[in-house]
């Protein structure tokens, strides 16, 4: 993976430097420097307008710091689907009134279907080098 050590990162300045010379350094560094302004401006237009459509989302920070463990991700969401089932009004239903629906059970996921084992009694193979 690409990585900048502070080290990397003084020698790249030094060549930019020397490239560049003192008359046209401070030319590039405003460019750059509206360039980044205006992209800035950009992604905070573009957030805004998610949130108007979306305004359950997460900050930026907080979706940043989810992609990178997806594991903090699922229990996010768990903690959230937790509160949403804590916070109605209705009491959960017993054991009685809810059957379980086994209905997408298919064979293979059927309990009594059985799956032979594989046969153990192999004939040799005929080429000794396969083994």
């Amino acid at each position: 993976m690409f990585s900048l050590s502070p080290i990397k990162i003084l020698v790249i300045v030094a060549v930019v430097m020397i490239l560049l010379g003192p008359d046209k350094l401070p030319e590039v560094a405003h460019k750059l420097g509206a360039s980044w302004r205006a992209l800035k401006r950009i992604q905070e237009r573009v957030e805004s307008e998610v949130r108007e459509v979306i305004p359950d989302l997460p900050s930026a920070g907080d979706l940043a710091r989810l992609a990178r463990s997806p594991v903090n991700l699922l229990n996010e969401l768990a903690d959230r689907a937790d509160l949403r089932s804590s916070a109605s009004d209705a009491p959960p239903p017993t054991e009685d009134e809810v059957a379980p629906d086994e209905s997408w059970k298919g064979p293979l996921f059927n309990s009594t279907h059985h799956v032979p084992p594989p046969p153990r009694d192999l004939p040799p193979s005929p080429d000794p080098s396969l083994n």
